[in-house]
């Protein structure tokens, strides 16, 4: 016989399924309320159009004197985070919507938003340096540390030691001295030379993101037709394979998922871009994979106690299969606890969203999907029957 983690025990859940609904309600209703009059969702780039950049400073630099800097050239109302290394790693999102009717020029105009970010940023460091006819070895890219290498004697080796470089930047982010090339083998009358022809600027841009308004507007639409297309594929799916009513349940605890990570997310001020649509869709197909299990068990059941109430039988599948559950949940939650305090900063808020999906799952599960079958078959007796 397999071995048996958990006895299967005696736990009537269906009592407190008035309590359940009641609970789910009060949190999408104050999701909804949040969103609509409240704070709202704080949509990312990916959805609210603009620009975000992520740049490290040489030196530390402050928050206050990051903004200070934008505010000279009129962008005071741009969103600064301190990411990364404490005082030298930022993301700044520009917070100006730009319409002009043509998706090229918005995109266009966001650029030079971008740019003009980065200028104001940068001040008047390296302006002497570049009159000289020096290169910014923080923001130089390949073809042109290609040619300052090819400049400084290199010949066949131009495009591997560039790529060294260039790996080592990636890695570090900035460069402080020169000497730091000799972590990746760099000669030092290589570096000697490289000193002559570049200078170290007082910042590099990690990555920057634009995208315009209607771009934004058109990755919400499409989002929210992935979320809507799932839940009617779960609909039909589980209405053939089921009973009608076993549809219906599932797709009010799918929506119920989605409505209450959403709910959630918009206390957090987190933002909402694709990575989190990926999380939600996630979600829908991690929690209806539960549900299902529950559903076969019941309905093998019902075929092996035909007078035993529903409500009963409900009860027992339940506590059968609750083992199941808390191994499977459980572990998928352990997995995504460790990438939420460990994965860093790209991955957190996906994480954080599957932390919150997945204990909604085995709660909306438990408490949401069996009852919505029982007020269904009192509420329309003899209807929504199908496959047994």
């Amino acid at each position: 016989m397999p071995m048996q983690l958990f006895k299967t025990p005696h736990i009537k859940f269906m009592k407190y399924k008035y309590v359940a609904l009641i609970a789910s309600a009060v949190i999408v209703l104050a999701g909804v309320l949040n969103v609509t009059v409240g704070s709202g969702l704080k949509l990312g780039v990916d959805f609210g159009g603009g620009t975000l950049i992520r740049v490290m400073f040489k030196a530390p630099m402050n928050i206050s004197d990051v903004r200070q800097e934008l505010k000279n050239v009129g962008l005071s109302n741009s969103v600064i985070q301190e990411t990364g290394r404490a005082g030298h790693e930022f993301m700044i999102r520009t917070m100006q919507v730009i319409k002009s009717g043509d998706a090229q020029q918005e995109i266009e105009a966001h650029e030079k938003l971008a740019d003009s970010v980065i200028s104001a940023l940068k001040g008047d460091d390296g302006k002497a340096e570049l009159g000289r006819g020096l290169r910014d070895l923080n923001t130089v890219d390949s073809k042109e540390m290609t040619r300052l290498l090819e400049q400084s004697g290199v010949a066949q080796d131009a495009a591997a030691i560039t790529e060294k470089i260039m790996g080592l930047r990636n890695t570090k982010g900035i460069f402080a001295d020169h000497n730091e090339l000799r972590e990746v083998g760099i000669a030092d009358n290589l570096i000697a030379s490289l000193k002559e022809k570049t200078f170290l600027g007082k910042l590099t841009v990690l990555s920057r993101e634009t995208v315009g308004p209607q771009a934004g507007a058109e990755l919400r639409r499409k989002a929210t037709q992935a979320c809507i297309w799932a839940l009617i594929g779960m609909l039909v799916y589980i209405a053939l394979r089921f009973k009608l009513a076993n549809g219906v349940a599932a797709i009010f605890t799918l929506t119920q998922d989605v409505l209450i990570t959403m709910s959630i997310y918009s206390f957090t001020n987190r933002e909402i871009n694709l990575p989190i649509i990926a999380a939600i869709l996630t979600i829908v197909g991690f929690s209806i994979n539960d549900t299902i299990v529950i559903f076969d068990r019941i309905r093998e059941n019902q075929k092996a106690l035909r007078k035993e109430p529903l409500e009963n039988i409900m009860n027992l599948s339940l506590n059968q299969c609750l083992g199941r559950t808390i191994i499977t949940s459980g572990t998928v939650f352990l997995t995504l606890l460790a990438l939420y305090l460990f994965g860093g900063e790209v991955i957190n808020d996906f994480a954080f969203a599957m932390l919150i999906g997945t204990i909604e799952g085995v709660y909306s599960t438990i408490y949401l999907s069996c009852p919505v079958i029982l007020f269904w078959q009192k509420w329309f007796p003899g209807k929504g029957r199908g496959r047994k």
